[in-house]
């Protein structure tokens, strides 16, 4: 299964901070005895390897951090770079994905800049589209006029969709 792009890993969780002191804790007191008693090694071999595992949990959840936040930059940018290089374009940001479709998706979106929200048909994409995506769009000129009513439900083609990022 896909794990969802949008969100934003979690570094320290208080599970691994409290098995992190707890382990660190018992290394500093297993290394004070293993001076003063020589036959608890065996002990601090034990606890150095937990050390060692617990340091990998924290590297590879700092990498994943890293590497998330620098996508989500590199995707900040392209937004940025296509909202201001293509003609008109909108932000919208996916609250939910309501019923998925093999043809596409009833979502519910909010217009960024009008901070409206409404249920949407999201037609299918080469990716999913998750929640807390905010997408950049080329509205649709027949649906959105001035001086009309909104539409009760806004359609959202795909070749209208020019990028997206993650919700900051």
């Amino acid at each position: 299964m896909q794990g969802n792009p949008v969100l934003k890993p979690k570094v320290a969780t208080p599970a691994l901070i409290v098995t992190s002191v707890v382990t660190l804790s018992l290394a500093v007191v297993v290394a004070a005895m293993a001076f003063a008693f020589p036959a608890t090694g065996w002990v601090l071999v034990v606890v150095v390897t937990a050390g060692l595992v617990l340091s990998f949990f924290w590297y590879r959840r700092v990498r994943d951090y890293r590497v998330w936040t620098n996508k989500s930059s590199a995707q900040w940018e392209r937004l940025e770079t296509l909202k201001h290089g293509a003609a008109t374009t909108t932000e919208v940001t996916v609250i939910s994905v309501d019923s998925p479709q093999p043809t596409g998706a009833w979502i519910t979106i909010r217009w960024n800049r009008f901070d409206y929200v409404q249920p949407a048909w999201f037609e299918a994409l080469p990716d999913p589209i998750w929640p807390g995506s905010v997408l950049l769009i080329r509205p649709d000129p027949e649906q959105v006029r001035p001086g009309t009513p909104w539409p009760a439900t806004y359609s959202i083609a795909a070749d209208h969709v020019l990028t997206w990022a993650p919700q900051l």
